[in-house]
């Protein structure tokens, strides 16, 4: 693994500092009823925008994770023990913030015999409960491949279920300790096919490596599948710990990329080089198919 220093991003990458009244509300929000989001943990590039729209991905389960995946930014060790006021505490934070959709995902919990699965499905009954309307999307991790886990957050009242691939079959090995591309695969299916009109969704980050034909096969097993969402973004080194960035794709890469995703059937492909998978959530769930490229 490399410990140099991250290359300077190219200039399609800046962001802009994080400020205004709602990012302030989102802030105060999350620091006054004790959560964690994966904006602060994993050090999304979009934290300024997304948190000055009210809107965050809310962490369950700890900011600990039992996985060292060389490309996240999320502390891995021993997690603390699972906290039963969280569903409460998550969905007061939606009401109170007037959410329309909300993600909420989670560091892995292998040390669970369900994987954090019954945590997931609290934490959606208690926001419908307090906030009806909202969308709740749950981006999940694959339960050690246990289907039954996947069946009980598919039980419950869920709109979006995303589980993110990451990178293509080659790459699994270096960049997803402890992660089958075949197991994700299965999740996603299981999904799709636990509920009638289950949305599922899933993720690739670009530049680990990965070649055009290799990315083809991918978005063919989605379709293969029967996956709705896609969403593809550029991988940024959070460390010099962290797996180097083997090339920046340029906006126009991503344009064809959302487009050959599209034309093979997808409902909705967001591309781009600051994409990431909770990136503008919302409107990936619109009647019509469509494709909403970033890039540009």
């Amino acid at each position: 693994m490399s410990t140099a220093v991250a290359r300077r991003h190219p200039p399609w990458l800046k962001v802009r500092a994080p400020g205004g009244p709602g990012f302030a509300e989102t802030t105060a929000t999350v620091r006054e009823m004790g959560l964690h989001t994966v904006c602060q943990e994993a050090r999304c590039p979009n934290i300024g925008e997304c948190w000055g729209h009210k809107t965050a991905t809310f962490m369950l389960l700890g900011d600990t994770c039992t996985r060292n995946c060389g490309f996240c930014a999320v502390t891995h060790g021993r997690p603390l023990g699972v906290d039963p006021g969280e569903p409460l505490r998550v969905a007061s934070a939606v009401a109170r913030l007037g959410l329309g959709h909300v993600v909420v995902t989670s560091v892995n919990r292998d040390d669970l015999p369900d994987g954090g699965a019954a945590h997931f499905a609290g934490t959606a009954r208690a926001i419908k409960r307090l906030q009806p309307a909202c969308r709740v999307e749950v981006l999940v991790p694959d339960f050690q491949g246990n289907l039954a886990s996947v069946a009980e957050v598919v039980a419950s009242p869920i709109d979006v279920f995303n589980h993110n691939l990451e990178t293509v079959p080659r790459l699994y090995r270096r960049v997803r300790a402890g992660a089958r591309y075949a197991r994700s695969l299965a999740v996603l299916d299981a999904a799709r096919r636990g509920r009638d009109g289950l949305l599922t969704k899933t993720g690739l980050m670009l530049g680990l490596g990965e070649t055009q034909e290799e990315l083809a096969s991918v978005f063919r097993d989605l379709r293969s599948i029967g996956c709705d969402i896609l969403t593809l973004g550029q991988y940024l080194q959070p460390s010099g710990e962290h797996l180097p960035v083997e090339r920046y794709l340029p906006p126009e890469e991503f344009v064809a990329l959302g487009a050959e995703a599209l034309a093979l059937g997808f409902r909705h492909v967001e591309a781009g080089p600051l994409v990431r998978s909770s990136y503008h959530a919302w409107s990936h769930v619109p009647p019509e198919k469509t494709c909403k490229n970033k890039a540009l």
